[in-house]
Parts: structure tokens; C-alpha cells; sequence
């Protein structure tokens, strides 16, 4: 059987670098940048789709699958 899990170095990696991309996409378009959606909007965005990949990665949730059944109605 193939294992999909990552290893620890392989999934700390993988944290690593979305925390810099989150950082860097914070720092150019985030929190306090500009005014209407560049503001407050996106820094909030960003923040909700960090999370989302965040727990994806450490938690292996499948966020297709579960956003497919919500759709769907089935339980």
C-alpha cells in the first residue's frame, strides 16, 4: 500500500514555506494595506485560506471531499 502522508521532514518543510508565503502575501497585501479589499478584506482572506491549508496539512483533511458533501446534503 501507498502511504500519502508525508514525512516529518517533508510536512515541516511544507509549513515552513506556507508560512512564508503567508508572511510575504501579508506584508505586500494583507492586514492594513490600502484601503477596501487590499485592506482589512484580503489580510482576512489570506488568514482564512492559511488556516484551511494549515490544518490540510498537519490534520490531512480533505477539503474537497468535505465541501462536496456539505453541497450535497449527505451525512
Amino acid at each position: 500500500m501507498y502511504d500519502e502522508r508525508p514525512g516529518c521532514l517533508t510536512g515541516l518543510l511544507r509549513i515552513v514555506l506556507l508560512v512564508w508565503v503567508y508572511d510575504w502575501l501579508q506584508e505586500h497585501f494583507g492586514w492594513g494595506r490600502g484601503c477596501s479589499c487590499t485592506g482589512i478584506g484580503c489580510g482576512l482572506i489570506f488568514f482564512l485560506i492559511f488556516l484551511a491549508l494549515l490544518c490540510s496539512m498537519i490534520f490531512g483533511t480533505d477539503w474537497t471531499r468535505l465541501g462536496g458533501l456539505l453541497w450535497l446534503g449527505v451525512g
